[in-house]
């Protein structure tokens, strides 16, 4: 059998083929099934995009009020997973989406992909979606020594994750930009964390096993945990009129700023243009320096690496829109995960249909084997 020399990161080797969305970087845009996330970000709500990842179609008015009827009973922990929240909160990972992941993997769900049902499959995915936000939340406010705030069945998932955490039905304009942020985060093609959820899927494990092994994956800090370190890059600028010098010292040195470049856009990260132009809506002084400091940073970027295309990202707006939306910078990264659960779910089923495990190999570099054990002394 030949054998495949794949390039470092899998960097566009195709491994398999999906109906759930894709990237197509050279032209800045993504999709969710054959729609583009921008226009549904920007026109629909996150449930309609929600519907969309786990039936395939967008629903109609009656199939979203059936929908979130089914979802709303969800978000309520019952009282196993209260205690185990509870107990997290207090003595657990400090880490929030490890707190989350240790209090998902004590849930029943036992049956191997292959032997599930399809009704079963989304039965688990719908109720790990419809938790995770309630489970990050009430971790946040009781180790804020507040007491956690029940979910409303009548707010959307963005205005109950904005009221879980904060404990203030928010303003309809913070709740719009929360809904276009968790929407236009879903899904993004085959990240790693999606690409882990899929190999432990093909493996025939159970759902649950294949999303705690995603938060693993995507609470590196390569992966999703950049929006807060992001903003504390804007943080260190003080005077707009420093930011040159800030920036070009920092390329000069070496060091990555958060919140610029990624691994797949050659162009303007589409994301970035919708929570850009969705924070200018809500408007201040931060979204002002902001667009400044972008402006100067993609500059020098141009300057000092003119090979590559670097621009802002996702993660740069992202930090802006949630402290605008008053989200803690601890529970940026966690907003972000209460959206790609669902990405993760969708993947996880769809994987689910093909029996065939994802088993890689890997090039041995070491010393020339076999070599003889060394003479005991």
């Amino acid at each position: 059998m030949s054998v495949l020399d794949a390039p470092r990161g899998l960097h566009n080797v195709v491994v398999t083929a999906t109906s759930i969305g894709d990237v197509r970087g050279d032209e800045g845009f993504y999709h969710y099934r054959q729609y583009s996330a921008i226009d549904i970000a920007t026109h629909l709500t996150f449930e309609d995009a929600w519907y969309l990842m786990v039936e395939g179609a967008l629903p109609t008015d009656a199939e979203r009020r059936e929908f979130l009827r089914a979802a709303a009973p969800l978000r309520v922990l019952p009282e196993e997973v209260r205690a185990a929240v509870a107990a997290v909160a207090e003595s657990g990972p400090k880490q929030p989406l490890f707190a989350l992941r240790t209090v998902l993997s004590g849930l029943v769900d036992p049956v191997p992909l292959y032997e599930s049902a399809e009704s079963d499959k989304r039965a688990i995915a719908l109720r790990l979606c419809a938790m995770t936000p309630t489970i990050l939340a009430a971790v946040h406010r009781i180790r804020s020594g507040l007491q956690p705030i029940e979910p409303r069945a009548d707010l959307t998932t963005a205005q109950n994750w904005l009221y879980m955490i904060t404990g203030d039905v928010p303003e309809d304009a913070h709740a719009k930009a929360v809904d276009r942020y968790l929407t236009a985060t879903i899904d993004h093609g085959f990240n790693a964390s999606t690409f882990t959820a899929r190999v432990v899927a093909s493996t025939g494990s159970d759902v649950t096993s294949a999303v705690c092994a995603a938060i693993g994956a995507f609470a590196g800090p390569l992966h999703g945990g950049a929006p807060d370190r992001a903003l504390d890059g804007l943080d260190q600028i003080a005077d707009i009129d420093a930011a040159d010098s800030w920036a070009r010292s920092k390329i000069s040195a070496g060091e990555r700023i958060m919140g610029f470049g990624h691994p797949v856009y050659r162009t303007e990260d589409p994301r970035s243009v919708l929570l850009r132009d969705t924070a200018q809506e809500l408007g201040g002084e931060l979204i002002a320096k902001a667009v400044q400091v972008e402006k100067i940073v993609a500059t020098a970027l141009a300057d000092l690496k003119p090979d590559r295309k670097l621009y802002a990202n996702v993660e740069y707006y992202a930090g802006v829109l949630m402290e605008l939306c008053g989200i803690p910078r601890s529970m940026f990264t966690p907003t972000f995960a209460c959206s790609r659960m669902v990405g993760w779910c969708a993947n996880i089923v769809e994987q689910s249909h093909d029996s065939k495990i994802i088993r890689p190999i890997a090039r041995y570099d070491g010393p020339p084997a076999p070599q003889p054990l060394p003479v005991q002394q």
